[in-house]
């Protein structure tokens, strides 16, 4: 079977790197000089220690990256998920399943990356998500990892668990689509909480707080949206939220460290060199709260550091002096 991965990222290249294990798998890149690169060196800039099979097929042919796939695999950042698909559906066949492996909020329209996809494609294609705790620094490594697979049709995320389970990289079925595509998106604010909190100095008292203040936080705002609570507690909430929020493979986490060491946003932005999807999602997440009343103070302080200049240390001194509650 053949596997089409539309990003030559990170994430989409480690994948490619353990789905061709399995199958035969074609990577799409829109620059021709990167798909060279990683044709003749079988390395990848930012997967440290990954050597890239040489079954791996680079092109920046879209059209034949697709043709003949069963499984399309969208991996790119999500602000490019809507335009990177109306590039590709026009060379889409029957039959084929798309797999999201982006994790954001589209501003102003609030959809999902999955329902991004599906708004483009129509409802001839079934779409599935996939999501969970999974650096692709250690998927490129066939280190261990667990993720689960989600969509509107069980039968369709059902067949993603089959064809892309390895011995090392176990894939669950969780039929709540809008609560894993939530936690996806909005962990990487908390991961930002998390960095600049290290950032600031703090230890790891605080970041436990973040961790489980903020997982409560996206709790609220799924039930309001219609997700199922166990979703939260499962690899999709807790499990992306921790391997998010305390790992220094985190974008998220770096660039969250960046800014409470009192780095500028577009210094940071520069010194981590890839997408920073927290800050993607972070505008449709504060138009979500406010949208539907959900008290999430966490990702508000994040919004007023990074979009309102308030002092991270500030904002702490803020998040402190609200009135005391219940858990």
């Amino acid at each position: 079977m053949k596997i089409a991965i539309l990003g030559s990222g990170t994430w989409g290249t480690a994948l490619a790197n353990a789905f061709i294990k399995k199958h035969d798998v074609s990577v799409y890149s829109r620059f021709e000089e990167e798909s060279f690169k990683l044709r003749t060196s079988r390395i990848h800039p930012n997967l440290k220690g990954a050597i890239l099979d040489e079954k791996i097929v680079f092109s920046s042919d879209l059209k034949e990256v697709i043709k003949d796939a069963k499984i399309v695999i969208i991996a790119t950042p999500s602000p490019f998920v809507r335009s990177t698909i109306r590039n590709a559906k026009a060379y889409l066949e029957k039959g084929q399943i798309l797999v999201d492996v982006a994790k954001g909020i589209e501003e102003g329209s609030l959809l999902s990356m999955c329902e991004i996809i599906q708004s483009e494609v129509g409802p001839d294609y079934d779409v599935v998500c996939l999501s969970g705790p999974s650096h692709a620094e250690e998927v490129s490594l066939s280190l261990p990892t667990v993720i689960t697979s989600s969509s509107n049709n069980v039968e369709a995320a059902k067949f993603i668990q089959k064809e892309c389970s390895l011995p090392y990289f176990r894939i669950y079925l969780n039929d709540d689509l809008k609560g894993v595509e939530l936690c996806a998106a909005l962990k990487n604010i908390i991961a930002l909480a998390s960095g600049i909190s290290c950032g600031l100095g703090f230890g790891d008292n605080a970041k436990a707080a973040i961790v489980t203040r903020g997982l409560a936080e996206i709790t609220r705002l799924g039930l309001v949206l219609g997700a199922k609570k166990e979703t939260f507690s499962g690899l999709a909430g807790i499990g992306d939220i921790v391997v998010t929020a305390t790992s220094t493979h985190s974008r998220n986490f770096n660039a969250g460290y960046l800014i409470g060491q009192g780095y500028k946003l577009n210094e940071v932005q520069e010194k981590i060199g890839m997408v920073i999807e927290g800050l993607n999602s972070l505008m449709a997440a504060k138009e979500l709260k406010d949208k539907y009343h959900v008290e999430m103070p966490i990702v508000e302080a994040i919004y007023d550091i990074v979009f309102n200049n308030v002092a991270p240390l500030d904002a702490v001194t803020t998040l402190f002096n609200r009135p005391l509650k219940i858990e």
